[in-house]
């Protein structure tokens, strides 16, 4: 089983960056994307179902905005669409789909970098998603959790980690919450469990040359219960290309959907 995530920074940019081109050679069984900037009658028919995927979403309110999306290369048993929080289903933020015993979820976190009442966003949706997580965990369903969490872990999770420290997506709370994830509810950083190397990043600045000098962050994820987790058996950051400022996280498991 193929699970990618991308951030594509707008589906449309992104396809007319060739992504769906790509898209079509990657033998995916499910494409976890975030951060449409689309409404679903803004897509095309290739971008609403691509090589014959079925595509589901769940898009903000406001137009031109956030929003998730799952491409799936078999139709799921169930589809959920939001948390059941007004204020974060408004934004376009969680998708799930289930395959028997198999939970898949795309997801976008508020980024808290643009001042203090997106921050405060930020921190109302990590204290709601926690026990939603919980949940599910508590569920004894096999999870995989997979987007842009916009958080980066630990000092290895990003190239310039001192001057960040005060900084959204790497203040202290904003980690502990992650390491809550991983310690009390037993889930697993699916890439990290494989690849500990340095120097591993999804995301780039567009400022300055950062990806140029690979001044990145490793925000985007695949989460999953350890069940799962222990099925993966590679991993993989495409940067062959660019069709966002993400690249694409690619991880095949040992497991038939």
């Amino acid at each position: 089983m193929r699970i990618i995530t991308l951030n594509l920074n707008g589906v449309r940019s992104a396809t007319n960056k060739g992504f769906l081109h790509w898209f079509a050679k990657q033998e995916a069984d499910i494409f976890c994307v975030q951060e449409l900037k689309a409404q679903t009658t803004d897509l095309t028919a290739d971008m609403l179902s691509p090589n014959d995927y079925c595509g589901y979403f769940h898009c903000a309110e406001k137009k031109g905005y956030s929003g998730v999306g799952i491409y799936c290369r078999k139709n799921p048993d169930k589809v959920i669409e939001g948390m059941d929080i007004v204020e974060i289903d408004a934004e376009g933020r969680y998708l799930q789909v289930d395959f028997g015993h198999l939970s898949i979820i795309s997801v976008y976190f508020p980024s808290g970098s643009s001042g203090q009442h997106r921050q405060t966003v930020k921190d109302f949706f990590l204290d709601q998603f926690f026990p939603i997580l919980k949940k599910l965990v508590d569920s004894d369903r096999e999870i995989i959790l997979c987007g842009d969490l916009n958080i980066a872990h630990k000092e290895i999770d990003l190239r310039n980690w001192r001057p960040n420290q005060k900084n959204s997506g790497f203040l202290p709370r904003e980690r502990a919450w992650l390491t809550r994830i991983f310690d009390e509810l037993k889930l697993v950083d699916v890439f990290r469990h494989i690849n500990q190397e340095q120097d591993q990043y999804t995301w780039w600045s567009n400022r300055g040359r950062s990806w140029a000098n690979n001044v990145g962050w490793r925000i985007d994820y695949q989460v999953a219960t350890p069940g799962i987790a222990h099925k993966a058996k590679n991993v993989f950051i495409y940067k062959a290309e660019r069709f966002s400022d993400h690249s694409p996280l690619i991880i095949d498991y040992n497991y038939n959907l």
